[in-house]
């Protein structure tokens, strides 16, 4: 078992290395030669980055997932009180560190730990898109660690689609006779407001978000000149689904839409292309992963958590879609000092994470043992 000073001084060590998406190497080095330290069998790093580490042998395989990278722009690191400050002290260093400290208490015979620390989640979920390729890898359970707050449990994601799309009209015009030409700006502005309706009815609902598909504009470009009106116009929009609900039928209606406005509004013309598309998952509140947590929480705190249906996505959407396990978002921290100029993480809160980690683990194992022999 860890003591509480070697668990402070290993998760300050981490922040200490400042980790912008892209640039992880020294960490991901740096938690190789912990990991072997520690006792796991094996630890590599892979072709983009992430590192991986094995403990253990047999069933279950339980995967404990987390991210080295941030978002730039430097915290200093200092110990002030019950808080340890430093970029990624939340988001998610705490929640990694926090891991491979709970799979270091585990019995090596009662199952594999498969720990990893993957590259750019911040950004474009590079580590994780490669970690599920590897066929070799075949958990029958993974916690992905993100600072939900230690009495939270994370079991469901939205979906995401983002859209690149163009407007483009036939002629540009001097700013002094905008009568001449259409102008791209307005007219995309026009496609906005009726896209926005085939997402975002009048008499929707507006309590339950994490049912709802949300439908944002989160980037604009248009225009050549100050005096010239433009003739091309192109805006980002980033569509989250919820889990009743898929990319391919969002899409579907997207396109549909988009067809009929372009047949509606004369004089101009319409394209787009999906960026990117992320499926929304849920966990089931049913399965050893979601319980062993629950009984974990309720061991180190003396409450049930709260179950949360988040609206934003994650690298547990891919997860869990791609290998078709049991995924949970779980980790120490407080999300909303995230990316912050002070972000923080409250060590007892950490403390108590490394200890809901193993225990969870620990139910993990004797649940799943006891499934196997229900279907045996």
């Amino acid at each position: 078992m860890v003591s509480p000073n070697f668990a402070i001084e290993l998760l300050k060590d981490t922040l200490d290395i400042y980790t912008p998406s892209r640039s992880e190497s020294q960490l991901a080095n740096f938690l190789k030669d912990i990991c072997m330290d520690l006792g796991f069998e094996e630890a590599n790093i892979d072709s983009v980055g992430n590192m991986v580490a094995i403990r253990g042998t047999g069933d279950p395989i339980i995967l404990l997932c987390g991210h080295m990278d941030t978002v730039p722009g430097i915290v200093p690191v200092r110990h002030e009180g019950d808080y340890l400050y430093g970029r990624g002290a939340s988001d998610a260093k705490a929640p990694l560190v926090s891991m491979l400290l709970a799979a270091t208490d585990i019995p090596k015979q009662a199952g594999t730990i498969i720990f990893a620390a993957v590259v750019d989640e911040e950004g474009n979920a590079t580590g994780i898109k490669n970690l599920v390729k590897d066929t070799s890898l075949k958990p029958h359970y993974a916690i992905f660690g993100e600072p939900s707050g230690i009495e939270n449990i994370t079991i469901s994601y939205k979906g995401r689609v983002e859209i690149r799309l163009m407007c483009e009209v036939d002629n540009s015009a001097h700013a002094s006779a905008p009568w001449l030409a259409l102008n791209a700006i307005d007219e995309l502005y026009e496609i906005w407001n009726l896209l926005k309706k085939v997402f975002i009815p009048d008499d929707q609902n507006t309590n339950n978000k994490a049912d709802q598909v949300s439908f944002s504009l989160t980037e604009i470009n248009g225009g050549s000149s100050h005096n010239v009106t433009p003739q091309k116009c192109r805006m980002t929009i980033d569509i989250r689904i919820p889990t009743k609900q898929s990319c391919d039928s969002i899409l579907e209606l997207f396109d549909a839409r988009v067809n009929e406005i372009q047949d509606q509004l004369h004089g101009l013309r319409i394209k787009y292309r999906v960026e990117d598309k992320t499926e929304p998952f849920e966990a089931n509140i049913s399965s050893p992963l979601v319980r062993s947590l629950v009984l974990s929480v309720l061991d180190q705190r003396k409450k049930r958590p709260l179950l949360l249906k988040k609206t934003g996505t994650g690298d547990m959407n891919i997860l869990g879609n791609v290998l078709n396990i049991p995924v949970v978002t779980y980790g120490p921290g407080d999300p909303h000092s995230s990316h912050t100029v002070d972000e923080r993480v409250y060590i007892p809160d950490y403390l108590a994470g490394i200890e809901v980690y193993k225990n969870a683990l620990l139910h993990m194992v004797r649940l799943h043992k006891n499934l196997k022999t229900k279907v045996s």
